[in-house]
């Protein structure tokens, strides 16, 4: 290979080394000019200059991940208290003093989230069908007629 040479390197030093060491000052982007259609325009700051860009997902990439974490889990979808509520509203109507069991709302409550999980199902696979992602109305009336249901 030959014999390595050392080169001394050399630095070079100035009479006012404290003063090259400072920042340089920076342009005020408030005074900046930029020509747009042949005239000179003062070019605004904006307020958020000094923010930094909100992070957004894809779309889809949140959906995905809400599905995947609904079909892990299984804790209710519906809140309890406002379905409870809902159910004895419409037990009020038939009869006045009518009591209930907390398991019994929440056998209501298991049977309800299927019964309407599993339409949206049938739903889903209509909107499939009709080569379309968004589910709609017509989607739901079509799975409740093949099911054999009226609105």
């Amino acid at each position: 290979m030959g014999s390595l040479k050392k080169v001394a390197s050399v630095e070079k030093h100035s009479a006012f080394s404290s003063e090259s060491k400072l920042p340089k000052p920076r342009k005020n982007l408030a005074s900046r000019k930029i020509h747009t259609e042949g005239r000179i325009v003062a070019k605004k700051e904006s307020a958020s200059a000094g923010t930094r860009k909100k992070h957004r997902w894809r779309p889809g990439t949140v959906v995905l991940r809400e599905v995947r974490r609904y079909q892990s889990s299984t804790e209710f979808l519906i809140a309890k208290a406002p379905f409870r509520r809902l159910v004895r509203e419409i037990v009020s109507n038939l009869k006045d003093s009518f009591r209930m069991s907390a398991t019994c709302v929440e056998a209501l409550q298991e049977s309800t989230e299927l019964y309407v999980t599993s339409v949206l199902a049938d739903a889903n696979l209509c909107t499939l069908h009709a080569n379309r992602v968004t589910v709609y109305p017509k989607d739901i009336q079509l799975a409740l007629k093949l099911r054999g249901e009226r609105l």
